[in-house]
């Protein structure tokens, strides 16, 4: 595990606390930047029994052993679980349910918080992402903050800061985690070996691993396909758009249609494409055309569309919806 280029120098800053450590941490920044991977970085360096000077884990010790296996007896990660996980579900079951942080597992750090390290160190918690923590749970979390046990280190990763409850942010030190500027972002992704690497971070808004990711997606010809038809909406099948669509993650086709919706806007607004550089004649015809109050009404259906994602819907119908949106512009 290695950091980021991007990431050295908020590494540094970070570790001037360590003769004063918080007993909380809140990383914050865009997805795609790499957070998560700093995060394991920090847990693992702050539970290594022979850091290097610079604090980086030494990756060799017992606990750095443990870390790297994923068993040490003094780290806890607590990711999003299905908030509709009942007994009698089928396991092939299609239904969407809400990813959620439950009240269930921010009870269950409460032992391990307050029982002794096996290493005589830290008991290290990461959470994330904190946004997702439900309201029961934030409230349980928000205790075990008021009350810290001693020894017991708390990191948590936000992508939306503003979505974290006031009340945790304020019992943690919060510490933004920095974005890359385009040329380490293109020079990071040319040492991916990332082809059409210029593409890739305009469509990930010049986010290094969002963009990886990006290049890397098997749906990446049902996407190609779908801004083909929005360049023409003449001819548009929303029917068969949606047919060949529906069997996708939600989310991520309103994402496509999020930032098609964007660039037409920046278009019309301000002459400026963010995530499709290469399709600007495609974009600026579409924006000539259409209207600016239609656009900002399908923008404002597209977030709502967004917010309810991941909630028990018909996909298909959702997505005939949001494409009718725009060929009725």
């Amino acid at each position: 595990m290695a950091l980021y280029p991007w990431q050295q120098q908020a590494w540094q800053q970070l570790n001037l606390s360590r003769q004063q450590w918080p007993h909380a941490v809140l990383l914050s920044g865009p997805q795609g930047t790499g957070k998560l991977d700093f995060a394991l970085q920090l847990a693992q360096s702050l539970l290594c029994e022979t850091p290097h000077a610079d604090y980086a884990p030494c990756g060799s010790c017992p606990s750095c052993t443990w870390f790297a296996a994923g068993t040490h007896p003094d780290f806890r990660e607590i990711t999003p679980r299905s908030d509709d996980d009942k007994e009698d579900e089928k396991p092939d079951s299609k239904k969407r349910v809400v990813q959620q942080i439950n009240i269930k597992q921010v009870r269950e750090l409460t032992d391990f918080v307050n029982l002794s390290s096996h290493r005589q160190g830290y008991r290290v918690t990461l959470l994330h992402p904190a946004e997702v923590l439900n309201h029961a749970a934030a409230n349980a979390l928000l205790k075990t903050l008021e009350e810290p046990a001693p020894g017991a280190i708390f990191i948590l990763i936000t992508h939306q800061l503003s979505r974290v409850l006031p009340t945790i942010r304020s019992r943690c030190r919060l510490f933004p985690l920095p974005t890359p500027d385009q040329t380490q972002a293109a020079a990071w992704l040319a040492e991916q070996q990332v082809a059409d690497a210029p593409r890739w971070l305009a469509r990930a808004g010049n986010l290094p691993l969002a963009a990886k990711a990006l290049a890397d997606n098997e749906h990446l010809p049902a996407w190609q396909t779908l801004l083909e038809a929005l360049a023409a909406p003449r001819g548009f099948d929303v029917l068969k758009q949606a047919e060949a669509l529906h069997k996708l993650e939600l989310p991520m086709v309103v994402s496509w249609l999020q930032k098609w919706a964007y660039d037409l806007l920046s278009l019309k607004l301000a002459k400026q494409v963010r995530y499709h550089p290469d399709l600007q004649s495609a974009l600026q015809q579409q924006a000539q055309k259409l209207p600016l109050d239609g656009l900002l009404a399908w923008q404002k259906q597209l977030n709502l569309a967004q917010r309810s994602a991941h909630h028990p819907l018909n996909t298909k119908l959702a997505i005939e919806q949001l494409l009718i949106g725009y060929t009725d512009l």
